[in-house]
This record gives C-alpha cells, structure tokens and sequence, in this order.
C-alpha cells in the first residue's frame, strides 16, 4: 500500500486591444461559470526568464492566483510582438512552480521562441468549472484559464494565438478536457499519466482509501481537504452529464484532427524507478484509463502517439515523456 501522502499528489499549466486597460482583460460570458468582469493583476516579480504574475479572478470569486510565465528571447515588458504558447498544466496538491521547478522545462525551452505559461489549477480543480449543487460559480478554472488568463496574456504578455497544451496526471486530464471543449484553440495535446478515464468503473486493490475506483477515492480526497466533494461534479450517477462533460475518454471525438501524445505505467516498477520499487497502487489505477481513452480514440480515428507500459506515479516519467513528446509540441508551435 502506498502512503497517503504519496496519492494525494498524484490526484494531485493579438494585437493590443484598444478598449481595455493595461493589467486587465475582459472574460467571455454566455455560459455558467462565466462572468463579465474583469481579471486583475495584483502583482509582478521577474526572476530572469520567469515571470510570475499574481491575479485577482472573478471567474475564482476574487481570489488570488498565481501565472508563471518562462520568457522566450526578446521579451520586454509592453512588447508587441507575439509568440506561440505552450500551456504547461500541473497535477493534484501541485501549483505554478511543478513544472519549472522539478523537471528540466526551463532549460529545455531556453532557446525556443515560445512563451511557456505555467498557471495555478487549485490542488484539486480538475480543470473545471465547478457544478456547486447547480449553481456553477466560483471555482471556475476553465473560466479563469482559458477566457480570462488567455486573454490577458494576449493583450499584455506577447502571447499569440498559436497554442499547445501539456499536462500531467490531473493536468493530463485538463489539458484533454480544455482541447476538447474548446475545438480549435490547440493544435496539440499531450497527457503525462493523465486521468483520462474519470467514470472507469474498476476497482483499485489496496489503495490508500481502501479497494475502490476513481470516482470514490476522488470524493474522500477532496473531502480530506474540507471541501465538499459534491461541488465539483456532483453525485457520479444522478449528475452523469456533468461527468462526462469533464471526462476526456467521454470527449475523445472532439480531439480529432488535432495529434495527442499519451503516456502512463500500469503500476509494476519500470525502467526509471530504483531498485526496490514498490507497486505503485495510484498509478494502477490512472494507467488504465490512459488505455481506455486510447481505445475510444481509436474508434474516433484519433491522431494518437502512446507510450504504455510499466512505470509509477513518478516524476522521472513525466520528465522522460515531456522529453519525448517536446519536438512534436515545438513542431505544431512552428519553432
């Protein structure tokens, strides 16, 4: 049995517009979640390439939210040239500073012409606009993410319209699920032992919270941190459409034309764990579901690169796998 400490983690990334004022941008609206007021940037600090900006969001209820950004070459603040983006999303209890600080993506993308964007997801959001009992609101990451965070960027920050998104384990299901929902933002998407199948219904044996499937042992995770489980998609049966609006192996069709690469381990140590290893009970039960949306992708005739076999819930894979899927995401970028 793995620690409790250890699965938490692993549950656990135009032109100036005249009308708006600088440090602000305008969100979209037309669906729950959205609002018309304005993302708020409280606070810059500059370290070399990275760039944090602290932002207030309507779209999080006001809260405050940090956005790493690792500068390409050339960057000044106020530039207006524009660069392609990739979209850097971390996974469950991690934030802004996973990917930038325990891999090699800053040196990796230190002589590239992209602005890498690393944004706060919550220690739990699963990429989501919360369902709160029907009522929406705040939380609404994808919101915050993709309408407000994006836009802000594009007006203020050099960032082009020429996207690519990455993520792992929770960050492997947003990066999927924000592709999907929003057709044609991406040109790419990959998923580093991502949580693609959410509704899985196979059962876990002696996992930190006992024998059970995802759906379960997300609800005592979230419900660990004091926060009612129920808001994010409500009951899995009764709220089954808030699901599958959030599950990318339910969203599969919707990332046709666009390539995926999709990684993941079973569980059985692999070539880049120490010796000594233990079965790593998280990782058998995230694998798996990179497998079943590989299947729906291929029924929906998806552009899929994969990459399964053993290996756990590790760091060293993701890294192994960004590496792996990096010339195919500076590719679609036009570096």
């Amino acid at each position: 049995m793995i620690s409790r400490r250890r699965f938490l983690a692993p549950l656990a990334a135009l032109p100036l517009a005249a009308a708006l004022p600088a440090g602000q941008a305008r969100a979209h609206d037309g669906s729950p979640g959205r609002t018309r007021d304005r993302i708020r940037v409280v606070s810059e600090r500059r370290d070399g390439r990275v760039l944090d900006l602290t932002v207030a969001s309507p779209a999080l209820g006001g809260a405050e939210a940090v956005v790493r950004l690792l500068l390409p070459r050339g960057w000044q603040p106020g530039t207006h040239r524009r660069w392609p983006v990739l979209y850097m999303l971390h996974g469950a209890t991690g934030d802004h500073r996973m990917w930038s600080e325990r891999t090699d993506l800053p040196e990796i993308t230190e002589d590239r012409d992209v602005l890498v964007v690393i944004p706060d997801g919550g220690p739990f959001s699963y990429y989501s606009n919360w369902w709160n009992h029907g009522s929406y609101g705040a939380p609404a990451w994808e919101t915050f993410h993709l309408d407000e965070m994006r836009t802000l960027l594009e007006h203020n920050y050099g960032a082009g319209t020429r996207r690519a998104i990455a993520g792992l384990s929770m960050g492997g299901q947003g990066a999927f699920k924000y592709a999907a929902a929003r057709p044609g933002m991406f040109r790419m998407a990959a998923s580093y032992s991502g949580v693609l199948n959410t509704t899985a219904p196979r059962v876990v044996i002696g996992g930190p919270f006992g024998d059970t499937d995802f759906a379960t042992a997300q609800g005592m995770f979230i419900d660990a941190y004091g926060t009612d489980h129920l808001r994010l998609w409500g009951d899995r049966y009764k709220q089954a459409a808030v699901w599958a609006a959030n599950n990318p192996t339910d969203l599969a069709w919707r990332l046709r034309g666009i390539p995926l690469y999709i990684s993941a381990g079973d569980g059985n140590p692999g070539p880049l764990d120490p010796p000594g290893t233990k079965f790593d009970t998280g990782e058998a039960m995230f694998g798996p579901m990179s497998n079943d949306f590989v299947a729906a992708g291929r029924r929906h005739r998806l552009r899929m690169t994969t990459a399964l076999g053993p290996g756990t819930h590790t760091m060293p894979y993701w890294q192994h796998h960004l590496h792996k899927s990096f010339p195919m995401l500076m590719d679609v970028l036009g570096d």
